[in-house]
């Protein structure tokens, strides 16, 4: 949901011309993400956009067309725009060497212009962090590396499909707590075949010894194309009353711990309220196959792949493209849409949404546009909060509980129109 509508809504596009988009990405705050779609293996649960079997040169080869992609969005928003942020997510971005990741980092630093106080966000995973990349990540001014963990029991890591063993996940954490970043989450899973209460507990208790700076939980979902389909199929159970009192068990417990609660996913060390910030008009351009771009209420990117042959086809057609200024695919939103995206974006993380500023923008009120939050507000699940010690800010907050079943809430505020989209392309993919 944090990035309504979901790519299965997309679909071709024709007559877009970046003259009528290009001014929107002139002034500060612009989001930058290249997507490096490579993994050493594809988890059971993964439904992304990645790639497997490539090799030292087919990575060569695909960062060969990212960097004629970005000499060519050099001239759209290399002098007009500066950049607050810069992300590398995948795929496992720490699969490339250091010598290709040092090359990512110059074509971008020196094509692109970055506010001071930049943040640079990198994601890896245990088998993939090693002394040298993260040597580079350093000097490269990284300031967030995420990695994704997800249980330090091998029994549950085996059943997720995961590469690494919790031995080594402890020596990789280890490792990057050492180099001091100015901020480190780690994933976990909850929900995962054979997982306990208890085992959770455990690998979250072992997880912050290590001080991490956020931690991010998730509930086990297996998606179309993931490869927990077939074991779904072959008689796997997944118990989602058990899933829901872990994640009740675990949000008591970080919370306890001193970690604050910013949505149902992410916990934050520190007790200090969440700043509100701003998010449901969110500019990015996407660099490499697979990342989005949102400009305005244009949102485009490739087409949505999850199989291996799939994303492989996508993958060659990106590094054949000659111009990647032509948008093919995408979503144009309506002004509909535009609200539906901004209270999905921030009902769903804390404080919540503002319905003074939804009016602002909107000329209208939250609640009359989606009588859903006054039903909500009825049933205990959303709250107003005053959002400063001064008064000046009511939010839309989701209460505890409402937190805890923000997967449910959240897909009712999608539109038919959106959620027919959806359900057309399963359909066409198999599902």
């Amino acid at each position: 949901m944090y990035s309504y509508p979901h790519k299965t809504a997309y679909g071709p596009l024709s007559g877009i011309s970046w003259n009528d988009y290009a001014p929107l990405l002139k002034g500060k705050g612009r989001g930058l993400y290249l997507h490096i779609p490579f993994c050493q293996t594809k988890c059971g649960y993964c439904n992304l956009f990645s790639v497997t079997g490539q090799g030292e040169e087919g990575a060569n080869q695909y960062l060969e067309a990212v960097g004629r992609q970005i000499r060519q969005y050099q001239g759209l928003a290399g002098c007009h725009t500066e950049f607050s942020d810069f992300t590398i997510g995948g795929g496992t971005p720490l699969l490339l060497t250091v010598g290709q990741l040092e090359w990512a980092f110059d074509q971008v630093f020196s094509r692109f212009r970055f506010r001071p106080d930049r943040v640079v966000v990198v994601e890896t995973a245990p088998n993939q962090t090693e002394k040298e990349k993260l040597a580079a990540l350093k000097r490269a001014g990284v300031t967030r590396v995420s990695m994704g963990i997800q249980s330090f029991s091998d029994q549950e890591l085996a059943a997720l499909g995961r590469r690494h063993r919790a031995e080594k996940a402890r020596e990789a954490l280890d490792l990057l707590m050492s180099f001091d970043f100015a901020c480190v989450n780690v994933d976990f899973i909850y929900g995962i075949p054979g997982q306990t209460v208890d085992s959770l507990l455990a690998s979250l208790k072992e997880a912050l010894s290590y001080q991490p700076d956020e931690v991010f939980l998730y509930p086990l979902y297996v998606k179309h194309g993931a490869k927990l389909v077939k074991a779904l199929d072959d008689g796997l159970v997944l118990n989602p009353g058990l899933a829901f009192r872990q994640y009740q068990e675990a949000s008591c417990f970080l919370r306890s711990a001193g970690y604050r609660q910013d949505s149902m996913r992410r916990f934050v060390a520190g007790r200090g309220g969440r700043l509100f910030s701003e998010c449901g008009f969110g500019t990015s351009l996407a660099l490499g196959c697979g990342g989005r771009s949102y400009v305005g209420n244009l949102h485009f990117c490739t087409p949505y792949e999850v199989t291996q042959a799939g994303c492989v086809a996508r993958l060659r057609e990106f590094e054949n493209t000659e111009d990647f200024l032509a948008i093919t695919h995408g979503i144009l939103l309506s002004d509909e849409e535009l609200k539906r995206r901004y209270v999905i974006r921030h009902l769903l993380l804390y404080p919540g949404l503002s319905e003074r500023r939804y009016e602002k923008h909107f000329g209208s009120q939250a609640k009359k546009d989606f009588p859903l939050l006054e039903k909500w507000e009825g049933q205990g699940l959303v709250e107003e909060k005053e959002g400063d010690p001064e008064g000046r800010e009511v939010f839309l907050s989701l209460t505890e509980t409402g937190m805890g079943l923000s997967d449910y809430l959240g897909p009712q505020l999608i539109s038919p129109q959106v959620q027919r989209k959806m359900e057309e392309w399963e359909t066409a993919h198999g599902s």
